[in-house]
């Protein structure tokens, strides 16, 4: 069996969807965690820190809008295979981005803009933790929401690479949650350490 026929790994539109789907958390997270130490995007804009954390948000999205193009374009350019009975090749695609667009659009709901696109990097921090749909389902709804969209991308469109993109997605976004997930912790850590400090000098 010929990989080429469910695979082609030279087309060079592939290499940009992959290269899309590495860059994006990383520069986020790069931006955020500098705004955290440094508050470069704050004194840029005087101060105002929702602000920047708005243009953040804008910038995030629109990254993904094209990441998202980038990853259809790669889909048509890929070979076709069938890979699920014809009964499910529509139901399975659209439940799992049912699912996941569910997930994702939830969690923004749940946490607000600044919540979601990292306004606590910008010292904007949630009075408590988020316990309530979808957070009590997944604990990454944001996260699992868009990998569960790339694969039903991928049976929508009949594409093995797709299912290999998808993967690959799994462990980018499994990285930077390694980085985010302790980072946001160590942040709302010195709130707490800061309001235990005050209220003993009370």
């Amino acid at each position: 069996m010929d990989l080429s026929n469910f695979v082609d790994l030279t087309q060079t539109s592939l290499h940009i969807a992959l290269a899309s789907i590495s860059f994006n958390p990383i520069w986020w997270n790069m931006v955020a965690q500098n705004e955290h130490r440094n508050r470069t995007i704050t004194r840029l804009l005087r101060g105002n820190a929702r602000l920047g954390c708005y243009l953040l948000a804008v910038a995030i999205f629109s990254l993904g809008v094209f990441r998202d193009t980038l990853y259809t374009r790669a889909l048509k350019d890929q070979p076709n295979y069938p890979l699920l009975p014809p009964l499910y090749s529509t139901l399975v695609p659209v439940l799992l981005f049912s699912i996941g667009q569910t997930l994702v659009i939830s969690s923004t709901w749940a946490l607000g803009i600044t919540g979601t696109f990292l306004g606590d990097y910008f010292g904007i921090l949630l009075d408590d933790r988020v316990e309530g749909f979808p957070f009590n389902v997944v604990e990454n709804p944001m996260y699992v929401g868009s990998t569960l969209c790339f694969a039903a991308g991928a049976l929508w469109y009949e594409k093995p690479a797709g299912l290999l993109i998808t993967a690959y997605v799994y462990i980018v976004y499994s990285f930077a949650l390694r980085y985010e997930g302790p980072f946001t912790e160590m942040i709302y850590a010195s709130r707490g350490n800061r309001m235990a400090s005050a209220k003993k000098e009370l």
